[in-house]
């Protein structure tokens, strides 16, 4: 994994593409998440909110402003790139059962824009830190931004 489309691994019934040859935008990394997971095997399917691990999200100090007034809200969104995931498969047969579903129909990282989001339960705030229940993103994950959330029917 790694580098987008480096990984040669096709299951049966995937349909992999060449991507297009530049991007049409670009955006600044504003910190990185830290997880217990080190690779994506490890990670959950979804995070937990109440009884997941405790994890870290780094602000980068340049961004520092930007967090004012943050712990006032309880949940967050939290929007990151899934870096090590393969960009280039339309079709993907996930549960490696031959059965395929095209790659907007699915929550997998495997997709032309690797963007993810989770909904976090804000626990502390450490200066630039921010300490949260809810990930469920490899260790070293790059972050793009962060959003509150407002969920009334969490715990």
């Amino acid at each position: 994994m790694g580098e987008p489309g480096a990984n040669s691994d096709i299951r049966p019934g995937e349909i992999p593409i060449v991507l297009p040859a530049k991007f049409n935008a670009s955006l600044f990394f504003i910190g990185v998440i830290r997880t217990p997971w080190k690779n994506r095997a490890e990670c959950p399917r979804r995070g937990d909110l109440v009884e997941g691990p405790i994890c870290r999200i780094e602000i980068d100090p340049v961004w520092e402003d930007g967090l004012s007034d943050i712990g006032e809200h309880e949940h967050l969104q939290i929007l990151y790139w899934m870096h090590l995931a393969r960009r280039d498969l339309l079709q993907q047969s996930p549960k490696s059962d031959g059965n395929t579903l095209g790659t907007f129909a699915l929550r997998s990282p495997v997709r032309p824009n690797p963007i993810s989001s989770s909904i976090v339960r804000l626990l502390e705030v450490q200066s630039t830190t921010l300490l949260v229940r809810g990930l469920d993103c490899v260790d070293g994950t790059p972050l793009i931004d962060i959003k509150p959330e407002h969920c009334p029917h969490s715990p």
